[in-house]
């Protein structure tokens, strides 16, 4: 056991150094004046730090050399570095501080000019990367890297594209990038990426969460109405999206719908969208069902509680939806929805009674249960005081039965 235990740690040693000499080699090809062996290093640099942490740490410096060579005018040297820098990037916040503190920003943000789609991506890869540091969002922003974006997100490969939009919403967060964002004509690129992506994918979360933020400015709003398929692609993402994306859109159309009923509510209903607010009802998720609820009734007839005699229950306000879509079958989807939450809540009412009744029942169980303890109880304490007083009666009896 000793022996396999101490053979082990020399092991362990031994990587540590060869690592360690592994590393100062790089670092050292990395800083030479030779492009070649440059491209080398930064091709190793970017195959150790794809997956450990610990090498992240170890070549940080290797993030100056890295950014010169980004400025080398070479398209090989250029990939080598940023792939390099994309993966020292790679959850490690203080190298995504030192790669823009470094310099990075201005030759990445000209890689997304480059008719060289290989490294137009990379470099709308490092930006999703580096934006997911909160230091780096504003400066980023004020970089002139948004309306770039944005441009790739138009005309860029799928895959950039992606990123772009990921990017986008990581800047977004930032109030300041996200009023740089609209001003970028944001809406018809993001409408029609969430037309053509899985409705349940994160790429539609995210278009979902940047159109959500977007929809607060009346710019966003007007935008949104005026693309076609606009609310169209929002109502779609509210009947088919992931959990989170459905939340996106209904708040996405309850914020418009707040800011002016008047102008948004048949924008909005035209696009069928009582089926999935329906349910949302009773499946979203706890910020989406009240928000579902609330959309419903601004989208009724009148925003006001009805009279006593009617109720301004959700079925109410659903029936007095149904009743103005013309469209047959949006009017029987709706229906069938309506009656499926019905069915649901009738379901749910049951089983909260029936848990109540069960409860109702321990408690009596548990009462009698107490009461019959009591009762025992009292019964053995006034057997016990018999006892203690025949206990002190029987030496009086005796005497007089002895006649002592």
């Amino acid at each position: 056991m000793d022996s396999d235990t101490h053979f082990t740690g020399t092991n362990s040693d031994v990587d540590t150094r060869r690592t360690t000499s592994g590393v100062n080699q790089t670092l050292h090809l990395i800083r030479s004046d030779d492009p070649s062996s440059q491209i080398q290093a930064a091709k190793e640099i970017r195959r150790l730090t794809k997956k450990s942490h610990r090498c992240r740490r170890q070549f940080s410096a290797a993030v100056s050399p890295l950014v010169d060579m980004l400025r080398a005018d070479s398209a090989e040297a250029n990939e080598a570095a940023l792939l390099a820098l994309l993966n020292l990037a790679v959850k490690d916040e203080t190298n995504k501080v030192g790669i823009v503190d470094a310099g990075a920003l201005g030759p990445i943000i000209g890689f997304l000019h480059s008719e060289n789609s290989n490294l137009q991506e990379h470099a709308t890869a490092s930006l999703l990367t580096l934006s997911a540091s909160s230091v780096n969002k504003p400066i980023i922003g004020a970089s002139g890297a948004i309306p770039l974006l944005l441009n790739v997100l138009r005309h860029g490969r799928s895959e950039a594209k992606a990123d772009s939009v990921l990017a986008l919403y990581n800047l977004s967060t930032n109030p300041d990038n996200l009023s740089l964002i609209l001003e970028a004509e944001p809406i018809p690129p993001l409408v029609d990426l969430l037309k053509t992506c899985k409705k349940s994918s994160k790429i539609a979360e995210k278009c979902s969460a940047l159109i959500e933020s977007l929809v607060g400015f009346e710019e966003g709003r007007t935008a949104l109405t005026s693309e076609e398929g606009g609310v169209l692609a929002v109502v779609e993402i509210l009947e088919s999206g992931s959990l989170q994306s459905r939340e996106h859109a209904v708040g996405t159309l309850l914020t418009m719908c707040q800011t002016d009923r008047c102008k948004y509510r048949e924008p909005i209903l035209k696009e069928g969208v009582i089926p999935g607010l329906l349910e949302l009802t009773v499946q979203g998720t706890p910020k989406s069902q009240p928000k579902a609820q609330t959309l419903l009734r601004l989208l009724r007839d009148s925003p006001y509680p009805r009279s006593e005699l009617e109720p301004d229950t959700l079925e109410n306000i659903v029936c007095n939806l149904i009743s103005q879509i013309e469209d047959e079958d949006q009017s029987g989807k709706a229906k069938q929805m309506l009656a499926e939450m019905v069915q649901v809540s009738m379901e749910q009412s049951l089983r909260h009674l029936q848990q109540r009744a069960l409860n109702v029942k321990k408690n009596r169980a548990i009462e009698a249960s107490t009461l019959v303890l009591e009762a025992q109880e009292e019964r053995e304490d006034e057997q016990e005081s018999d006892h203690n007083l025949t206990e002190c009666r029987s030496p009086i009896t005796t005497q007089r039965r002895t006649g002592f």
